[in-house]
């Protein structure tokens, strides 16, 4: 009787925590949707704002600088409310910035787009700030990169969702609508530009809704409540006391950080003007960030078979780097729009970075210090804010193709550290 015992104990752990995952997987759905929706935002806002290429970006500098700015205030909150708590107030946060794109889109005004996306991005920031330590400590280490990579496909399949539901949406019958505005005049050109920008409405009313209710329901998910354990023998002091090797892994963990959402943001977020420099219509270009999450979804789910059955995470890591250079170098040099399907399959290369980053860069941290730990990595996030408008300029000075030698560097780097924390 003891062993059935013990066995119906264990059946219902793993049923617990196939739930627990199930519903912080929900999270990773919901801002995988709002954060790719700015590869559609991109060159809406571009048309209906009337911006210069390098302007558009500052789409994805406002969405995601919210992280850097935000990222130790959300980690002092989490302190005080416990993760679960913070995650619901994280999607109350993002519902306000929703609602915020009513005003912006009924003024046609760009500055109240903007300080929507940082307040979007700062729930974002306060939900990632929870979620992501805790989906990688709710279960055996080992299997870390894996648990991330199931959290992975939930958020890239929002990803792959997202510009196909608000670009059908935001910029249907989009065919010909850069050159029926350039042939009207400015009286007809403003009506039309007005109509286009009270597109968003509609969808960022649902939008807030939906995560009100869902911040408001998940109080009954029955999470289990992770915290911070209180300090023992000085840990709160861990960070300036622990080994120079640790914290120079941690300090190379955030640069990997800031580099790797910098490749993913380039690559899902730029494909859709690249597209557009290519000469395909907006119609096509509006839906191409939809292809890079596709490819980079395919990439998690490859995780979740091979990790760690027949691959380390490790490893994992060093090869995604190699893989990254390489279509890096082929979408540089590929011709035409074969070089936009090297754009899209950079998508396969980046899953498996942020998955196996994670464990790596907080390897050794424990209670405060890891909620701070996390928070500082969230930080990295910057990467995604910087790297696009680096990209935008550096595409005005040499073209949009060549441009893309931006993210050798960022890859270059990734290989280093998978090849340092091997050596660990």
């Amino acid at each position: 009787m003891p062993i059935e015992t013990t066995t119906a104990i264990q059946l219902n752990n793993k049923r617990s925590l196939s739930i627990q995952i199930g519903t912080i997987g929900a999270f990773f759905f919901i801002f995988g949707f709002i954060t790719w929706v700015n590869g559609t935002l991109i060159p809406y806002l571009r048309i209906a704002c009337e911006l210069e290429e390098w302007q558009a970006y500052l789409v994805t500098f406002a969405f995601y600088i919210s992280y850097t700015v935000m990222a130790i205030p959300s980690s002092k909150l989490l302190e005080r409310t416990g993760m679960v708590k913070g995650m619901r107030i994280g999607l109350a946060i993002m519902a306000a910035g929703c609602a915020l794109f009513i005003p912006a889109a009924l003024m046609r005004y760009y500055p109240i787009f903007l300080l929507a996306l940082f307040i979007v991005g700062t729930g974002t920031t306060l939900l990632q700030t929870a979620v992501n330590p805790y989906i990688t400590l709710l279960g055996p280490t080992e299997k870390a990169a894996q648990r991330i990579s199931i959290m992975g496909i939930c958020n890239k399949f929002a990803g792959v969702m997202a510009p196909l539901i608000l670009g059908a949406i935001i910029l249907r019958n989009s065919d010909g609508l850069i050159e029926e505005l350039q042939n009207m005049d400015s009286i007809t050109r403003s009506f039309r530009l007005d109509e286009l920008a009270h597109a968003v409405i509609m969808p960022y009313s649902i939008l807030t809704i939906i995560l009100l209710l869902i911040s408001y329901v998940i109080k009954f998910a029955h999470l289990p409540e992770i915290t911070a354990s209180l300090p023992v023998s000085g840990e709160e002091d861990l960070l300036p006391k622990q080994s120079a090797k640790m914290r120079l892994n941690f300090t190379l963990g955030f640069i990997a950080t800031f580099s790797t959402v910098g490749l993913e943001v380039i690559a899902g977020d730029t494909i859709g003007n690249y597209g557009i420099y290519h000469g395909l219509p907006l119609s096509i270009a509006k839906n191409l960030t939809s292809y890079t999450l596709a490819s980079t979804m395919i990439g998690y789910i490859l995780g979740v078979y091979a990790i760690p059955r027949y691959i380390s995470q490790e490893k994992a890591f060093t090869y995604s780097a190699w893989l990254g250079i390489i279509i890096s170098i082929l979408a540089i040099f590929a011709p035409g729009t074969a070089s936009i399907v090297f754009i899209a399959l950079l998508g396969l290369a980046n899953a498996l970075l942020w998955p196996a980053i994670w464990p790596q860069a907080l390897k050794g941290l424990k209670g405060k210090m890891l909620n701070r730990g996390s928070a500082i990595l969230i930080m990295g996030v910057a990467g995604g804010a910087i790297m696009p408008l680096a990209y935008g300029g550096l595409a005005q000075y040499v073209n949009n193709q060549y441009a893309y030698i931006i993210l050798i560097p960022c890859y270059l780097f990734n290989l280093y550290y998978s090849l340092r924390g091997q050596r660990q």
